[in-house]
């Protein structure tokens, strides 16, 4: 069997399968990787589109190489960097673009470990550490070995622009890729090494398709092919290492593997992810859970991913040799996205990355002039509406996380929300952003409002009150889109007139004729996370917005457009859990006394949404927010209010979880009387106390103890009732 002699799973990763989300639209990849690494070790069908963001879709069956950087999850394909193909054949043009097929039967994926046998009959294993993956290719007998180095493989938007292959020695290449795509400007440097030496190495020349010769291609585009004598069934063992800075740091990251023992170099991945699945152990008989449970925890680390050296140095986007003042460059920050509960999880799971992660937004803000919006390979890629690093950075700063400068941290938010553009200069005009001098104007108006109340937390933390009231102003933006007759968040020009015709069903992804961005009027009706009494006193009462939450779930499951965004996707009603507005909507019922509504929907999205197959996600799992969601509401709670420092309850499905939080206490959350047939919180105890409030803040769980869930079949609709028991709320 292809498999024998690989390490045992340890007891938690066995439950990581890293093909979940790889088919449907989920776009994850099933490659090596460990935390946050800078290699993301994956093999790319060839194939593109949408359904191939992250270089592979389960639905193919084809490879054209084994590439470094990936993409989880997103809805735009760029990167795979420095891909590599084992094959048994000299290829005379290497500049040709090829494929080799396999079967799913012959493929594996666990932990920090991808291995395929490909119809070619070569055998693929890779591994990784942080900068620098391992390959492992057995040839059959009697084939010649080759290794193809296609520097300029594309995919979707990305085309390289220059790329450079020398050879060091008998056994050692080095080079770069400089490429352009959804980031206008990337750089990565490689160094390669084989544990035998090459016969040849043979260099194409991209343009005329031919050899060049002395072995070196110092100018244009090029790729390489090396070439080695019978193996005699022998493994060809590979290290190729990252380096955003040089060759020269490239080949000093090929020593994070000192030796030639691919085994080890598994076992220390797999150990890795394992001490990430530590901080949440679970306990369920039910192996479908933990398998769904652990993968998401797994997806949760993928992203944002190392961008600097050992050392904590990088290149920029305009090319400058940078290093950080303390701790590691990341990028890969999908802020629309990762805001509302993957960067929320970070402050318990990721206590010593998360100042190197907020730091090096700040970073970002000082190199471009404004915190990212979608920082890619450290350029400003300004897809999707906000300026959501705002929330992200407003977050760690009130839960006083250490090494995060407070006060730098408040600069770069008043730089984003005062700068001229993205219809900022319109919203501080009017209050809010016109549709007919703008797109997608009523998502622009509710995102900037919450980032507003977010910049105004942090200035009255720190004593800036004149601050502080002009962003609490600012942040009743929404209330001047709320239209009475309609019961929606619609938008009006510029003279203050509805936009007409309106349809709530309608969405496009053409802008200029579409109020909202990837949703329709209802799903961003909701869009009010700090504020959700003041929006329910817009429809009335406490019950009417009630009602409106039922009429979402229940409303006609279509969307009205030609062009309608295929983002608004896993429809219960109008409610859309494959798209990230609508996932804080059904904590919402908790604000107005409700919480039995929550628990009874957060169970049905809980058990709908996710599943232990590729198609397992019901929409692009973007860089581990649909995890997250998960990952949160299976253990009991979600930050409905990302920046808000509490969690509100939902319906936990475990029998028993156990967080480990910093400073090695832990929180016990015990459900009695669990099962799928039990979702309604009966009650609930807190270190052996009874709890009335449906939400924990954040300082009450650091503290750890215990948390104790009593589930029935009946909705205790007296369970948070009482006002002084609901989560918080400007109003």
């Amino acid at each position: 069997m292809l498999w024998a002699g690989s390490v045992q799973a340890q007891r938690l990763t066995k439950y990581i399968d890293p093909l979940i989300g790889t088919g449907g639209h989920g776009h994850t990849f099933p490659g090596a990787t460990v935390p946050f690494g800078m290699v993301q070790l994956s093999p790319d069908n060839g194939s593109q589109g949408w359904d191939w963001c992250s270089g592979y879709n389960y639905i193919d069956t084809t490879i054209t190489g084994f590439s470094h950087m990936h993409l989880s999850g997103t809805g735009c394909g760029d990167w795979t960097d420095i891909s590599v193909m084992p094959h048994t054949a000299h290829i005379d043009d290497t500049c040709r673009f090829f494929r080799v097929g396999f079967q799913h039967a012959n493929e594996k994926a666990t932990a920090g470990y991808y291995g395929v046998k490909m119809n070619s009959g070569v055998a693929v294993e890779l591994t990784t550490t942080e900068r620098c993956g391992l390959h492992k290719y057995t040839f059959p007998k009697g084939s010649k070995p080759f290794v193809r180095f296609h520097l300029t493989y594309m995919m979707n938007w990305d085309s390289a622009t220059h790329t450079q292959i020398t050879l060091v020695n008998d056994s050692t290449i080095a080079g770069y890729r400089t490429s352009m795509g959804w980031a206008k400007y990337q750089k990565v440097y490689f160094a390669a090494r084989f544990n035998t030496r090459m016969k040849e190495l043979h260099v194409y020349d991209n343009n005329t398709h031919k050899e060049v010769g002395g072995n070196a291609m110092n100018d244009g585009r090029c790729n390489g092919e090396a070439e080695f004598a019978d193996l005699n069934g022998r493994p060809l063992l590979l290290k190729v290492a990252l380096s955003t800075v040089g060759v020269d740091k490239a080949v000093k990251a090929l020593n994070e593997i000192p030796h030639w023992d691919f085994d080890k170099v598994k076992a220390q991945a797999e150990a890795k992810w394992e001490t990430e699945m530590q901080k949440m152990e679970v306990k369920t008989d039910d192996d479908k859970l933990k398998r769904i449970f652990y993968t998401a925890l797994y997806h949760t680390c993928m992203a944002p991913t190392l961008h600097s050296d050992a050392d904590g140095e990088y290149r920029n986007a305009t090319g400058k040799k940078v290093k950080m003042k303390a701790g590691q460059r990341y990028t890969v920050f999908s802020l629309w996205d990762t805001f509302r509960g993957l960067h929320p999880l970070f402050t318990i799971t990721q206590p010593n990355r998360l100042a190197d992660m907020m730091n090096s937004m700040m970073a970002f803000c000082d190199e471009n002039g404004l915190l990212p919006v979608w920082d890619l390979s450290s350029y400003e890629t300004n897809c999707m509406s906000g300026y959501h690093a705002v929330p992200v950075l407003a977050d760690a700063v009130m839960k006083n996380t250490p090494g995060v400068d407070a006060a730098r941290a408040l600069e770069c938010m008043k730089k984003s929300a005062m700068q001229d553009g993205r219809g900022t200069e319109m919203y501080r005009k009017y209050g809010y952003v016109p549709q007919d001098l703008a797109w997608h104007t009523v998502t622009k108006t509710l995102e900037y409002a919450y980032d507003d109340w977010c910049i105004a937390q942090v200035a009255k933390k720190l004593g800036k009150s004149d601050d502080y009231n002009l962003y609490m102003k600012k942040s009743a933006a929404y209330t001047l889109l709320f239209d009475k007759e309609t019961g929606f968040i619609r938008a009006k020009n510029k003279e203050g007139a509805w936009i007409e015709p309106f349809d709530p069903w309608f969405a496009s992804t053409d802008g200029s004729k579409s109020f909202y961005e990837e949703g329709n009027a209802w799903q961003y009706t909701f869009f009010v996370p700090h504020d959700i009494r003041g929006l329910a006193r817009g429809f009335g009462s406490n019950d009417k917005f009630t009602q409106k939450l039922d009429a979402l779930f229940s409303a006609v499951s279509e969307l009205k457009g030609e062009q309608a965004p295929p983002d608004v996707s896993g429809l219960i009603g109008q409610y859309a859990h494959g798209n990230e507005p609508s996932h804080h909507i059904a904590y919402m019922y908790s604000y107005v006394g409700e919480s039995w509504k929550t628990q009874k929907w957060v169970r049905i999205i809980t058990d709908s949404m996710y599943h232990d197959q590729p198609e397992g996600y019901a929409g692009n799992e973007d860089c581990g927010q649909m995890s997250a969601w998960a990952v949160w509401s299976m253990t009991g709670f979600y930050p409905a209010n990302p920046s808000g420092s509490e969690y509100v309850f939902g319906s936990p499905v475990f029998d028993e979880v156990n967080m480990k939080l910093p400073g090695g206490k832990t929180l016990k959350i015990n459900t009695k009387n669990n099962g799928k047939g039990n979702p309604y919180i009966q009650s609930v105890m807190l270190n052996g106390k009874p709890y009335t409030k449906t939400y924990i803040s954040h300082a009450t769980l650091m503290q750890g103890g215990v948390l104790e869930f009593v589930m029935g079949p009946n909705a205790n609709k007296n369970f948070g009732k009482d006002d002084k028991d609901w989560p918080s709320s400007v109003n």
